[in-house]
């Protein structure tokens, strides 16, 4: 894990709104759809290379609430909805593995990170986002007050 400081960037996908509840649930969960449809409508259209990003925002109020999901890329398209990744402190957490599995139990590690009331940093619920590098290797950034 790392500390870093990131610019504001937009992202352009599909989005959907959820929580974690849903997500826990294999009948209510969407987010595994949302990646079907990204690979099917919007990532045929990006230039070989082009990075994926799963982006996470507008938050109800923190892990329990609700929030959306955003399956994206950054090549502007105005057929696709917007999000700005916010500028701010961020933490990486990098992972390589199997996708998406390595990308799940990388979240695992970051609700443990996080679910320690004294720990050194608290999350800022702005926005969240993983960068797909490869098809073995992403980053998680968590952004953090």
């Amino acid at each position: 894990m790392k500390k870093v400081e990131l610019k504001s960037k937009k992202i352009y996908g599909l989005t959907i709104r959820t929580n974690n509840d849903k997500e826990m649930n294999p009948k209510t969960a969407q987010i595994g759809a949302l990646w079907g449809e990204y690979f099917a409508k919007v990532l045929p259209t990006l230039p070989e290379g082009s990075k994926g990003y799963g982006v996470y925002s507008n938050y109800e109020f923190d892990t329990f609430g609700d929030f959306d999901v955003m399956a994206g890329a950054e090549l502007e398209n105005k057929e696709l909805e917007t999000v700005t990744l916010e500028e701010g402190t961020y933490l990486c957490f990098p992972t390589k593995g199997e996708l998406p599995q390595s990308v799940i139990n990388t979240w695992g590690e970051i609700w443990n990170y996080f679910s320690d009331e004294n720990g050194p940093y608290k999350r800022a619920f702005g926005t969240d986002f993983e960068v797909y590098l490869s098809e073995s290797e992403a980053k998680v950034y968590i952004g953090i007050l």
